[in-house]
Formats: structure tokens, sequence, C-alpha cells
């Protein structure tokens, strides 16, 4: 068979050979290169040529038909259908070893060398470790029974319940139960993005794995029409594991599927709950970002501070800060810290939070890295940068190189976008001097990368 005898549309079965990050296997077929997604070594998979690039072909998977040698029966029900975990069939050292050889080939293929690799470090749960998730309303067929959980891989319009996953504890599941019997009973309507009908769009629940406070936050548009109060003492009076702090509604109108605030409502308790991380408390708001897996942060941090063999005497510059997790840790240690982060709330809470951890080096900029970096008061010792999935923008990049520190750690929850800033400043005569990734989230194939360069 000629190469262009492989088009669009055409079934073929083939031997998953390499992968490469973030989840994508690559067979030869005839010659040709094939990547596949959600894919791994060994398997072998019928697979819809879906487009043609330059040297390969791009495919989506139909159905694994062989599995590898190392992979063995998932643990969760859910497995076969959810998109929210992609190798719970393959033993959690098989992998952490996938995901540093997938970062370490992403450094090699772009030509960055580092002085010190110092492996990967496994998250403390592998199971019921997130104190977050997102869940949506939806249904599996049209005009189905009501849905509450997560997408289908490959199937953004359907919804699968997912009161059994194995990433929550039990309060999660509890709570997400309790909800999606309650709504069907009371003949609750999904919100349908196309239809514009519905009510019912995302559940958001929180809680703070230390402390065991949970935040609910049901989101709706504002033509539910329902009195909340039996749902709230519902809640109310569920038997958990962790206390209950605050039942929220979020109001949005918005026709996007994105999530957003129009309007807050709280139904009991407060809008906010607590969580602890390396000694420090930490006040957590709604819609503000706090790492997902508390004890995996914790060696994220960890990792940071061991990186750092001196900083007593320092001024550090934390952009991207967040709610300024990483600039408490090391405000502990360091002269001052200034943050920098776009969201405002995550700001006003990042203040907050340092007032209640006593910390008073601690200094908090809300706006743009590119315009907020040439107003600091003085020039940093040291920058720690953890942007989100897309990278640093590039002009605001530049202004960073242009402050010519000596030593940064760059955190990234994405190595593409990492290997892509490092050439930046590699090109900017930063060398890399240590390496270490971290397992934030087990069954997936996320992983969060640290790295120290100088220059």
């Amino acid at each position: 068979m000629t190469e262009s005898a492989l088009k669009k549309g055409k079934i073929i079965d083939i031997i998953i050979e390499n992968y490469e990050f973030p989840n994508i296997g690559i067979g030869i077929y005839n010659g040709n290169k094939i990547k596949v997604k959600n894919t791994l070594p060994e398997q072998r998979a019928k697979v819809l040529i879906s487009r043609k690039k330059k040297d390969y072909y791009e495919a989506r998977l139909l159905k694994q038909m062989e599995s590898a040698d190392f992979e063995e029966n998932p643990s969760c029900i859910h497995y076969d259908l959810c998109g929210g975990c992609s190798r719970q069939t393959v033993s959690y050292q098989k992998q952490l070893e996938i995901k540093a050889e997938q970062v370490l080939a992403l450094f090699k293929k772009n030509g960055l060398k580092y002085h010190n690799y110092h492996g990967i470090t496994p998250s403390p749960l592998i199971y019921e470790y997130r104190n977050k998730m997102e869940y949506s309303f939806g249904d599996m067929a049209k005009d189905g029974v009501l849905q509450l959980g997560l997408h289908p891989a490959g199937r953004r319009f359907d919804v699968i319940t997912v009161d059994e996953c194995q990433l929550v504890d039990e309060d999660f599941r509890t709570i997400l139960s309790y909800i999606l019997n309650y709504c069907r009973e009371h003949n609750l309507k999904r919100y349908h993005i196309m239809n514009r009908e519905g009510c019912l769009r995302h559940l958001i629940i929180r809680k703070g794995l230390k402390t065991g406070e949970i935040l609910v936050n049901l989101h709706t548009t504002s033509s539910l029409n329902h009195d909340m109060k039996q749902l709230t003492e519902g809640l109310k009076n569920l038997k958990l594991k962790g206390k209950l702090t605050g039942f929220l509604q979020t109001i949005n109108d918005d026709l996007s599927d994105a999530i957003k605030c129009e309007e807050l409502i709280v139904h009991y308790g407060v809008p906010y709950f607590f969580e602890e991380l390396l000694n420090l408390r930490f006040k957590i708001t709604p819609f503000s970002f706090f790492q997902p897996n508390t004890f995996a942060a914790e060696k994220l941090y960890q990792t940071v501070q061991s990186f750092l063999s001196d900083y007593e005497n320092k001024v550090i510059l934390d952009l991207y800060c967040g709610t300024g997790t990483i600039s408490q840790v090391l405000a502990k240690r360091a002269h001052k810290v200034y943050g920098i982060e776009i969201v405002e709330e995550a700001v006003k809470v990042a203040e907050e939070n340092s007032r209640i951890n006593n910390l008073d080096n601690c200094y908090f900029f809300a706006g743009d890295v590119f315009e907020k970096i040439e107003i600091l008061p003085e020039k940093p010792d040291l920058i720690v940068i953890d942007p989100p999935r897309p990278g640093i923008n590039p002009a605001a990049l530049k202004k960073i190189i242009a402050l010519n520190t000596e030593e940064l750690i760059y955190v990234s929850c994405n190595p593409l976008s990492l290997v892509r800033d490092l050439k930046e400043f590699a090109a900017a005569q930063y060398e890399i001097k240590d390496l270490k990734c971290v397992d934030m989230f087990p069954h997936t194939h996320h992983v969060e990368t640290v790295v120290l360069i100088s220059k």
C-alpha cells in the first residue's frame, strides 16, 4: 500500500511501538508513522485516520484490541467510559517511569542539557488525592436520564455519572449522589448549550484534605425557579467525614460552557474554606486557584525549597503567584517576596492569607506580569515562575530575561510549554542546573516539572 492510500476515514489495526508527551502513542503502518492519543506501547489498536500531517498521520482510537503486558485491571468501575483517568490500567511505578521518560525525551528533542536530574517524586496518595472536582450536568442520550459527572473521552456533549470515582474521597461521592438524586426527584433540567434551555450547569466540590472543611458550589442559570431550603437542609444533614462549611449557588447565564460567576448566593455557611500546607493556613474562596493535590503540592514546594540552598537574605519575585502559596512558603526564610497575579480575587486572598500566617514580608500586585514587572520597588535576587498551562507570554518572557537575575526557578504543569520557554532562556545564556519531576495527578498523563536555571 502506498502512502497516498492512507486517507481520512480509513480504519486500520496497528501496534503501538513508542509514545510521546502528553499521551500520544506512535505506531507504524506500511512505513507510515501514525500518532494516536490515549494509547501506550505494546497495545494493539483499531484506529481511524483523521488527518495527514507533514511526516505522519493523526488517528483516533476506536477500540483497544490487545493490552500491553504491563497493564492490569482498573480499580474504578467508570474507567472504560470516563475520560478522567487515562492510565489506571498501568501500575503506579510504571506510570512514574513513563512520565519521567517523556519529560526527559522532550528535553533531549529540544536540545536542552541539564547538570543534575533528580528523578520523579511520587504523589503521597494515589487514590482519593484530589481536593477539588468540577462536575457537569448532562446526559448520555438525547432527553435521557439526568447525569452528573465527567465527559467520556472524545464525547464533550455527553456526561457520565461518576459516583464511584476513586480520585476523590467518600465525601465527594456522597454529595454528588445526594444532589443528583435530589435534582432527578424534583425534575430539574440540565442546561442545554445548543438549545439554551434548562438550568443545571455544574457542581464544584472543594475540600481541605487536612482540615476536612467542605465547600459545595452549585452552578445554575438564573432561570432556576426553585426553593433551595430542602436541598440546603439535606446537605447540612448528610453524614460526612468532613464538615460542610458552605453551600453556594453560582448564577451563570453565559452562552458558552465556561465556568463564570455573574452572581453568588450563599445558602448556608460561608463562601470559603481553609486548607493547610507546610504548616501554613490558607483561606480558599470559590474561584481562587489552589493546587488540587494538597499532599503532592507540599512535595512540589519542598522541591522548590531544596533547589534554593541560600535565600534567607534575598528578595524573591513570584510570578503568576495565584493565591500566594509559593510566596508564603518561601517568605518564612526570605527577606522579601513580591508576587504578581492577574486575578484580582486571588491577590486579595493572598494578602489575607499572609496576614493569617503572620507574614509581613509578602507584597502582592494584581495585574499582568508583562506590565507589573516594570513597577517593582526593587530588583529581585531570585525569580520563581509558575505559569498556567500555555506557559509564559512571549512579551513577558523578554522582560523577565531583561531583569538579568542570576537564578530562576520554573515550575511547570506542561512540559511542552516549559521546553519552549527554556530554549529562550538558553539563548539568553542561562543553563539548567537542576531538574526534577513531581507527580501531582496519578492515573493521568499530567506531570509537574521543577527546573533551576542560572546565568
